[in-house]
């Protein structure tokens, strides 16, 4: 039983990372200044467009190689929360025609509290910082 909810980690883990990496990737690519003209514009702070993109470019390619999993997947629970407050929830949970809901950012919400609360510690690079749990018995 332990093996299967590893893997199913792993997977989260990576599909989660790969997704946050590719949306921070295109947020710089598609002008990161546009991102900010667009965060002032819904009474955020342009400047956190470079905080978002950075996590979710820097924070995606940490879920891949399994870095601080726990700590990075907390990082997105907090951005899908303020994104499904703060953008998606005034169209509903399917979006209004013009703009996407938030059944996506919910299902993000959903793996990285998964990944906040298990870990997942197979296949990554954290496994080779921190010591055997196994060994202090």
């Amino acid at each position: 039983m332990k093996f299967k909810n590893e893997v199913g980690a792993i997977v989260l883990r990576v599909v989660l990372g790969v997704t946050f990496f590719i949306h921070g990737l295109a947020k710089f690519q598609g002008g990161i200044g546009n991102i900010a003209g667009w965060f002032d514009s819904i009474g955020i702070p342009g400047f956190m467009a470079y905080v978002v993109a950075g996590i979710e470019l820097v924070g995606g390619i940490a879920l891949i190689i399994g870095l601080g999993t726990r700590i990075v997947s907390a990082l997105f629970v907090l951005l899908m929360i303020g994104a499904i407050i703060k953008v998606k929830l005034a169209v509903g949970f399917l979006g209004n025609g013009q703009m996407a809901g938030y059944e996506l950012d919910l299902a993000f919400l959903a793996m990285a509290l998964f990944l906040t609360i298990n870990g997942s510690k197979q296949f990554s690079v954290s496994q080779f910082f921190v010591k055997n749990e196994s060994a202090k018995i």
